[in-house]
């Protein structure tokens, strides 16, 4: 039993950094028009292909921009009938981008970005306590990138990828009146490809890849708050430390999207994204000392997870009041990576539909973009026996950015 609830609490904090979820807030026009990828207007363009910085305007272009993230997530046992609500501060996204042409068929650029993170914190009495109390996830992605005009209508372009994160968890110990805290930092690197066309001035295609990334935890530190007596059952040292490491996959991502403008004032943008999330078939973990995996390696956890690929469907429109005045509208649905059967309290995701809009304003060198977005996601009947955690599980979402562009020439 020692061994069972040391295991979970460690797999359920590292997972942490895969996240289970897909964080769509790199760009605020993007958001305002469901988050769809083919608008090479500004240096904003390069998180979703480096391809369309051949086709921004402008020779410079810096794009800047952030978000207020806000998430509920509610738990009732079926049961008891006792309801659990998260307490989870706003999370804060953002992107900064810079796109240059030093000559005129070739174009460089960088992004900074945060794809994967969140907040998620429970009362930290409530049943759960055992696999979750709090839990903090930071993810960044550093992208410099490349792209080569081909042809007038036609671009390519690369992009190298450097990933940092880092991840504080705390989950109780029960059976021992204590506590567990993970805190591990991990980074990795991937690449990123893409085309973009424009065969007529109505229309944008982008066509991109982005590589999976593995996340490497070399030095991750597992502090246990327990009686001195139980430390030599669990294989600590004298202040109750351990070390681990793991491999931790964050999901490849395939984009087809295209923007068409059906009047000088009206375009509307399709999007079709591809996660691959099986990749999450297991998980290993390596432990210094505890005895969280079976008889021929007690040091050595793998874990089953049965994450499955997902798709997201994306649409959105934009309508020019005046050369300065913009109104923008989307909505999206994004499918949840796993089933009922293996929902986890510490990375809960849903079948989602978003709702988004906003608006942008527009000077002779600067733009101000605003956006929204609502989130919807579907109620799940919690049927996970491998932690041994069943109920009911809604939640709620919103988002709401500013982004600022400068293109002086």
């Amino acid at each position: 039993m020692k061994k069972i609830l040391v295991s979970t609490a460690l797999l359920a904090g590292v997972l942490s950094y895969a996240g289970g979820f897909r964080v769509s807030l790199q760009g605020v026009k993007q958001l305002a028009m469901a988050h769809t990828s083919a608008h090479a207007e500004d240096a904003s363009v390069t998180f979703f292909n480096p391809a369309g910085m051949s086709f921004i305007p402008s020779k410079l272009s810096v794009a800047v921009g952030g978000f207020a993230a806000g998430n509920s997530v509610t738990f009732q046992n079926t049961n008891t009938l006792q309801s659990t609500k998260t307490d989870n501060p706003v999370g804060t996204p953002f992107y900064a981008a810079i796109a240059y042409k030093p000559i005129e068929k070739l174009s460089i650029g960088l992004s900074v970005s945060t794809p994967f993170g969140s907040t998620i914190e429970y009362p930290y009495d409530w049943e759960g306590k055992e696999m979750v109390q709090k839990l903090e996830l930071k993810a960044f992605y550093f992208q410099p990138m490349i792209s080569v005009k081909m042809a007038d209508w036609l671009s390519f372009g690369a992009s190298y990828i450097y990933a940092r994160g880092d991840v504080n968890w705390d989950k109780a110990i029960t059976q021992f009146g204590g506590q567990l805290n993970l805190d591990s930092k991990a980074s990795g690197h991937g690449y990123g490809f893409g085309f973009y066309f424009r065969p007529d001035p109505k229309l944008d295609v982008s066509i991109a890849y982005r590589s999976a990334v593995d996340m490497k935890a070399k030095k991750g530190k597992a502090t246990f708050n327990l009686p001195s007596s139980v430390y030599p059952l669990l294989g600590l040292n004298a202040t109750g430390q351990d070390d681990f490491s793991a491999m931790l996959p964050l999901v490849e991502e395939y984009t087809i999207g295209l923007t068409y403008k059906i009047t000088p004032k009206w375009l509307v943008s399709a999007d079709f994204n591809y996660h691959g999330w099986s990749r999450y078939s297991q998980l290993t973990l390596d432990f210094a000392s505890a005895p969280v995996g079976n008889q021929a390696d007690p040091t050595v956890l793998v874990a089953p997870k049965n994450f499955q690929n997902t798709k997201t469907f994306r649409l959105g429109t934009q309508y020019a009041f005046s050369n300065m005045i913009y109104g923008r509208l989307g909505a999206y649905y994004d499918e949840s990576p796993y089933g009922d059967k293996d929902f986890i309290p510490e990375t809960p995701s849903y079948d989602t539909f978003v709702l988004t809009g906003g608006v942008g304003i527009k000077f002779k060198k600067f733009g101000v973009d605003l956006a929204g977005g609502y989130a919807m996601p579907k109620a799940r009947d919690v049927k996970n026996d491998y932690l041994g955690f069943y109920g009911q599980s809604t939640a709620t979402a919103f988002y709401v950015g500013l982004g600022l562009s400068y293109n002086p020439f």
